[in-house]
């Protein structure tokens, strides 16, 4: 459980990279402390920076600046590789389509993740086989991500597993032996200004969550402080960027197998800058078909009881919404597309109506504590899907 933190713990992490592999290194005192300080930080914040992880900075500040070169692109050069169904769920979002509970992110971005061949996991993989789409422009950019996504190891999560009080290898096979990875390129716009000062404050970048599998790794730019974290009291704390740092947080998956003793963390970006802002996150997951329950060792570590139920990653992850380019704009036209056809579907036996119909009341449900002036673009948004299959 979260505690009342007012900051972020940072930690040099090179130790347990020195003797990641070494037969005896559970016992080496470095290593031994990098672990104390994990456990720590899990328990009470579920975010901490690490330094010292090995990956040069010239890598980390290339990353960012051809991001920044790609949302700088013409809008009609970005929608060269649109995100859609028919690309698996991978390419580019624009502005608002990404939506957290129930309201439009402010903000644009890139999605890539593990590419799945058609049938490796049956109809839960489904919707998201395919190969991820990189831009042509900048010409570097698939091979500088690539090399970015290769360096980014599972290190971190051998000294987790020791922090649980397992082996450096506990996460291994049926767990994370083929983790499935995401990274999303995102972009938010700056917050225009006049006369000197900000038009709008707490802007929502993104809203409220938490995240679905084991540890992200969020490489932001410097100089703009824009990611909160809420403590167990409530309160936002401010998750500054730190040169040559990743700022790392825990997922849903960690905390069901740490039986709820390391927190999924809920937090959100405000950026009230009158600079873009980019970020580039990196998320660590389990196997996708991975059936994940408390570990016995976190059980025990926890009085003995069983607090949190089972979950399959994949399952998790579709159930989270995670086909984030269906908007209502594109399930119109998806509709009205089939309607237009010489002998029309029936909508409502289509996947894409029943899961519009899913996000519909997954939105209802996400506006009971939001401003009651909201309800009205939930209703509308209602009306319209209504309108094109009556």
């Amino acid at each position: 459980m979260a505690t009342d933190f007012k900051s972020i713990p940072v930690m040099d992490i090179s130790p347990l990279l020195a003797k990641s592999g070494d037969p005896g290194m559970a016992e080496d005192p470095g290593v031994c402390e990098v672990v104390r300080e994990l456990d720590q930080a899990c328990r009470e914040a579920g975010f901490f920076y690490v330094k010292g992880h090995g990956i040069p900075d010239s890598l980390i500040n290339e990353v960012r600046n051809i991001t920044h070169d790609f949302f700088e692109l013409p809008s009609e050069e970005k929608l060269k590789i649109k995100m859609s169904a028919a690309t698996g769920y991978r390419g580019y979002q624009e502005i608002g389509e990404n939506v957290t509970e129930g309201v439009p992110d402010r903000h644009e971005a890139i999605d890539c993740y593990t590419e799945l061949k058609d049938g490796m996991y049956g109809e839960l993989g489904k919707p998201m086989e395919g190969s991820n789409l990189w831009p042509s422009y900048p010409p570097n950019f698939k091979t500088l991500m690539e090399e970015y996504i290769n360096q980014l190891s599972r290190k971190i999560m051998q000294g987790i597993a020791l922090a649980l009080g397992g082996s450096p290898d506990e996460f291994e096979g049926e767990i994370a032996g083929s983790p499935f990875w995401v990274m999303r390129l995102i972009g938010y716009p700056e917050i225009p200004s006049a006369n000197g000062h900000s038009k709008a404050e707490n802007v929502i970048g993104c809203g409220a969550h938490t995240d679905y599998g084991l540890l992200t790794l969020v490489n932001q730019d410097e100089g703009i402080t824009a990611l909160q974290v809420r403590n167990h009291s409530g309160e936002w704390i401010w998750a500054p960027p730190i040169p040559g740092t990743f700022v790392c947080n825990i997922g849903d998956m960690l905390k069901i197998l740490s039986n709820g003793l390391y927190e999924s963390t809920l937090h959100r970006v405000v950026n009230n800058s009158p600079r873009y802002r980019v970020c580039v996150a990196y998320f660590y997951e389990p196997n996708f078909d991975a059936a994940i329950e408390p570990l016995d060792i976190c059980i025990k570590r926890t009085g003995g009881t069983k607090k949190l139920g089972r979950a399959v990653y994949g399952e998790h992850l579709v159930s989270k919404g995670w086909r984030p380019a269906i908007t209502v704009k594109q399930i119109l036209v998806g509709i009205q597309d089939l309607l237009d056809q010489p002998n029309p579907v029936d909508p409502a036996q289509t996947e894409g109506y029943q899961f519009s119909c899913r996000i519909l009341q997954n939105t209802r449900e996400g506006f009971t504590n939001k401003l009651s002036c909201i309800q009205p673009w939930f209703d509308s948004w209602q009306t319209e899907l209504r309108k094109a299959v009556c």
